[in-house]
């Protein structure tokens, strides 16, 4: 017997944990926004202007960052689990989910692996940058890199469902989200002195965290008649 896909599954969206889990990446994007903006404009030294918000995770204060990549990371995670439940196996349904999740695998392990001291951050640290990486600091940006990645990929996809399903304005919302996050990273390689392109490359970064969680607020907010959309774009 087979299952009509446009009628709701006993015990799938609707579940208490579905949406805890979706809740969870709601929260996430907010929670690194706010705690990276206050100590960027807090922490004695740091510069956002020069500075990326990786070299908060250094200091006696560091573990404060530290903590935020983790637990963003375990939030963004545990909502593409929630994802999975929602949208699998419409449009999206299988991308979107496992894209979300490398991006919370990725902050976990850019907070688990700190980026090196750099630029006169932390308060006594050379001016410019160091020579060498260290191992960890290498690991640190690969796994920022597969994030940030995986985030602007993220976007696109659920761009591409938005479309499917007629819903223009979080359509061209995530487009516009990947494009400038991505756009914004490809300057930062190209002028990477430049003042206004750090204070740009960190703006998109916040925002595409944002967006994630608005994502999960608008699939959260939508979870009886998500199950019965899921199966109308193949």
């Amino acid at each position: 017997m087979t299952h009509d896909l446009s009628t709701p599954r006993t015990g799938a969206t609707g579940t208490s944990a579905t949406r805890a889990l979706l809740a969870g990446g709601v929260v996430a994007g907010p929670l690194f926004i706010v705690v990276g903006l206050v100590q960027a404009f807090t922490r004695e030294g740091f510069d956002p202007r020069r500075h990326p918000l990786s070299l908060l995770s250094n200091g006696d204060l560091g573990w404060i960052q530290v903590a935020t990549f983790v637990v963003t990371g375990l939030l963004f995670a545990g909502a593409a689990v929630a994802m999975r439940r929602v949208l699998h196996p419409g449009r999206g349904g299988t991308w979107a989910p496992l894209l979300v999740g490398a991006v919370g695998v990725g902050m976990i392990a850019a907070g688990i692996f700190v980026a090196d001291p750099a630029d006169g951050f932390p308060p006594g640290t050379p001016p410019g940058r160091p020579d060498t990486l260290s191992w960890h600091s290498g690991l640190h940006f690969l796994a920022a890199g597969v994030a940030y990645l995986s985030l602007i990929a993220a976007s696109l996809v659920f761009a591409r469902r938005f479309a499917g399903l007629g819903q223009r304005g979080w359509a061209w919302y995530s487009l516009a989200t990947g494009v400038g996050f991505l756009a914004a990273w490809l300057a930062l390689f190209a002028w990477p002195e430049q003042d206004v392109v750090t204070l740009a490359y960190a703006a998109a970064a916040l925002h595409a965290h944002g967006w994630v969680s608005l994502v999960a607020a608008h699939l959260r907010a939508g979870l009886p008649a998500a199950q019965g959309l899921k199966g109308a774009q193949p």
